[in-house]
Parts: C-alpha cells; structure tokens; sequence
C-alpha cells in the first residue's frame, strides 16, 4: 500500500503522458539488461556502460516511476511483480522500435529500398509502368510504394508524410514544395462519333460552348484546365456529368452524354472521335513535386534524378 501511494503522488506531480515517456524512454533499454542478467555489473559489461552509470539510472527509474522495481541483494539484483509486470511492456516496447528501425533503414538501402510515388490516374495505364520499368532495368531491386488518384490528394498525401514524390498536374507552385516541369501533353475534344464535329480534325474550343461537358469532379487537376480552356475561349461548360477517371469520361462521350477535354487515350476507343484544339492552346504541364527541405534516401535520390533526366521525353 505504501508503494501505490508513493507512486501514486509521484505520477500525478510528473506531468502529461508526454513528459513521462521522455523521461523514461532512455532508460528502457538499461532497465531490460539489468532485468536479464540480474547482476549490475555483468549488465554494464554487456551493454558497455559503467558500472556507476547503470545504478544511477535504475535508481533514477524508480524514483520517476515511484515504484520499487529489482529488491537488491548484495551485487546482484531481483524483479520485483511490479518489476515484472514493467519489464513485459518495456520488451514489447523495445522490440517494436527495433523493428521499426530496422523497416526504416531496410527502406533506405541503396539497393533494395522503398520509394513512395503517387501519380495521377491518367498515366497509369502506360507512362507509370514504363517509368518504373525502365528504372529498374539499373536498380532491379529497389522496392515502389505506389499511390494513383488527382493531384491535390497526392499532395496531401505527401505532406503528411506518406509519398517521397509524386507526378502531377498542373505543376504545384507552394512554399512548402518543390516540383520540376518534366513535359507537356496536348488535350483533345473528345466528341462522339455520330457528332456534328466528329468529321473534323481541327476544332477551336469555342465551337463547343453550346455542348454538354463531361468533366472529372472539381479539385482534380484536369478540371481546373478544363474550366480555364473553356473561360479562355470565352464560355463556362455546361457540366452534365462529373467523375474521377478519364476513362470513363471517354466512355460516357461515346454514350452520347457529352463532350470532353481529355489526354490522349493510351489505347483507341471506338465510339468517339478526337479532335485537335487549334484555340486556345489545350495542354496540360506534368511535373515531379516533393516537399522542400527533405533529405532524401539513396533510393528515393536515384529515382529522382532518373525522372529529372526524362524532361521532355516523359511521355514518349
């Protein structure tokens, strides 16, 4: 009894849960080794630490703990219960950082480490999987994390954390990115095949502005061009569908639902015809984008480097 009241008047003066794990957490790994060997000093030869040191730190651990944790009998040293219920986690805990950082340092071999890349929806089909084919044709090991969806979510994504690069577009301009131009890709108006225009190759935007649009739903990278191209040519698109992948846009214009602005398909649909915008000029820029400030693992710097070098030449 006497021991849950010091603890308990002890815990309740150290603050929040925070400031109890830093103070604890330098001593866990001590604490285990003692626990092990039940001897100070076999501990501290082990563990290569002076004998003084470790005996400060397991009396400082019980102070902070409040707890009585080894009952001390001349130079070696036994758990108490509260010992062995503390030592249980503190193996659980010590086993879990170890794996973590041997994730983490697996993920930053040069050779066989992890690169987190997200792209857009629209260069899944071909684009990606060349790329990474062709990375790996020199770093046949490395390992790819990959993400596909529109570009503000990517972004997020890499904020907090989750991606080391991402292609998208348009290019982000941010304080807290960086991203490289890597080339451009013409958009077409996409009609279907029984259309009043669908005989033309060439087709200013503005002889759309009476269509319906199908366009992908707003904050995806392509609607904004889109919106833009169409104010550009001097007309707000009349939307009568919007969705998330550019494929199935492509699929409701051969259903006659509408009109769309899309990049090429990567393989002919039958259905619709593809028709050149003469005006305005309809491109979209891709780029490469990752946070500013961060140092990047081998496998993540060559992979970089490798998609710098594909300026111009990235969706050929």
């Amino acid at each position: 009894m006497a021991h849950q009241q010091r603890s308990q008047a002890h815990l309740s003066q150290s603050g929040d849960t925070e400031d109890m794990t830093m103070t604890l957490a330098p001593r866990l790994a001590y604490f285990a080794g003692v626990a092990r060997t039940e001897h100070v000093t076999r501990a501290a030869q082990e563990m290569n630490v002076p004998q003084s040191t470790l005996s400060r730190a397991m009396v400082r651990l019980e102070q902070d703990l409040g707890v009585e944790l080894f009952a001390r009998r001349g130079r070696t040293v036994a758990l108490t219960p509260a010992g062995r219920t503390f030592l249980t986690s503190v193996e659980r805990a010590l086993a879990e950082i170890e794996r973590a950082a041997e994730e983490v340092r697996a993920d930053a071999d040069p050779a066989t480490g992890k690169v987190a890349f997200g792209f857009l929806h629209t260069m899944g089909t071909e684009t990606v999987p060349g790329l990474i084919r062709a990375f790996r044709a020199e770093h046949p090991r490395v390992r790819f994390s990959l993400v596909q969806n529109y570009g503000e979510a990517m972004l997020e994504r890499m904020r907090a954390g989750e991606l080391d690069l991402c292609l998208t577009s348009p290019v982000p301009d941010a304080p807290d990115l960086v991203a490289r131009r890597l080339d451009e890709q013409k958009l077409r108006l996409v009609v279907p095949a029984d259309h009043r225009l669908a005989a033309r190759r060439r087709v200013r935007l503005a002889e759309a502005a009476d269509e319906a649009f199908v366009t992908l739903e707003p904050g995806y990278g392509l609607r904004r061009i889109t919106d833009a191209l169409c104010a550009e040519a001097g007309f707000r698109p009349k939307v009568a569908f919007e969705g998330e992948e550019a494929e199935t846009l492509r699929g409701l214009v051969a259903a006659g639902l509408g009109v769309a602005l899309l990049p090429p398909p990567a393989v002919p649909r039958p259905g619709v015809a593809e028709l050149t915008v003469t005006a305005p000029r309809a491109v979209r820029e891709i780029g490469v984008a990752w946070m500013a400030g961060t140092v990047d693992t081998p496998p993540v710097a060559a992979f970089k480097r490798f998609l710098l070098s594909r300026k111009g030449t990235l969706l050929t």
